[in-house]
């Protein structure tokens, strides 16, 4: 393509990914991580890469946009809806990270039952003797609950059933074919019988705050929660408070409303809380993965071809050219 573009990502990509957009006039980023740079960047922008959050008038200030594109899956972070009616085509890549966030939870599973992290600071402290009273447990024959059967909540499935021997509970509205290895079971049911659980939903105002002070009541005093999806599907002051008195045993969370999580924040304090920074989906190869889906839709779109998951193909044929 010869044609020269605007194309602006809202924070850095994979280098190859750059490299493949050069032609059309490469990459740039907004001057610092505030609302204001991001909004003078975009002013002018051809197309754009999501990796954060826009703000929901973004788009009455980008004249020029023909394409927003996700680094990733959630959409909760593109004003699909103002796209839509100023004509401008949105794509994402839910493939590219089911296999890093699945890893995750089966790691934070992991992490939680042979209590590694607990164990280490032990061990350095020169408690050898903390092997004996340490409370591991093996997940063979215990119950996951899966709230969410897409493409990251069934890859987690599959994981916990053949690869460590754990029974699922799956709830998921909207599924017709569920596998043999899940059951299918009511939102309460499966919080009131898994030994985790584990959210894979996306944030719509029928999630937020799914996991309130009555579903938490529901779990056994055993139980653990485990949040990669997106923190606002959490009322914090519930979880909290459960934490607090130990009316559940813990939780293990990546994600957190606002982010970053803030220096005040109640968890911080919580002693069974396993705490990480957004990361699940940050695996090198997810993040050349996206990087590269992106930057491939990219390029599609700005030739005059369809990007490969239009999440509103209603716009495409009376989108900005």
């Amino acid at each position: 393509m010869a044609a020269q573009f605007s194309i602006v990502a809202t924070d850095a990509i994979h280098p190859d990914a750059i490299a493949l957009l050069e032609p059309l006039g490469g990459v740039t980023l907004p001057a610092d991580d505030s609302e204001a740079a991001l909004r003078a960047a975009v002013a002018g922008a051809d197309a754009l890469i999501v990796r954060r959050k826009l703000p929901d008038d973004l788009f009455d200030g980008a004249p020029k946009l023909k394409f927003v594109v996700r680094h990733g899956a959630g959409l909760d972070y593109i004003p699909v809806a103002a796209a839509t009616a100023a004509g401008i085509a949105v794509a994402n890549q839910p493939d590219a990270n089911t296999n890093a966030v699945a890893e995750h939870v089966i790691g934070a599973l992991l992490t939680i039952s042979r209590r590694q992290g607990w164990l280490q600071e032990r061990l350095l402290a020169g408690d050898w003797a903390a092997r004996n009273g340490a409370g591991t447990f093996e997940l063979r024959g215990r119950t996951l609950g899966i709230v969410g059967l897409g493409r990251i909540g069934s890859a987690v499935a599959d994981a916990a059933h053949f690869g460590l021997g754990m029974a699922v509970l799956g709830h998921h509205p909207s599924r017709t074919d569920w596998p043999a290895h899940v059951t299918s079971t009511p939102l309460d049911a499966l919080a009131a019988a898994a030994d985790f659980v584990t959210f894979h939903t996306p944030l719509t105002e029928t999630t937020r705050h799914i996991v309130d002070a009555r579903l938490l009541a529901r779990m056994p005093p055993h139980a653990w929660l485990i949040n990669a999806a997106r923190g606002e599907l959490i009322d914090d002051d519930a979880l909290v408070a459960a934490l607090r008195a130990r009316r559940i045993a813990g939780a293990a969370l990546d994600v957190y409303a606002p982010e970053p999580l803030a220096a005040d924040s109640p968890y911080r304090d919580l002693d069974n809380v396993l705490l990480t920074p957004h990361t699940a989906a940050l695996t090198g190869e997810a993040v050349y993965r996206m990087s590269m889906g992106s930057a491939g839709d990219v390029r599609r779109v700005l030739g005059g071809e369809r990007p490969g998951n239009l999440v509103n193909p209603e716009v495409w044929d009376r989108r900005r050219t």
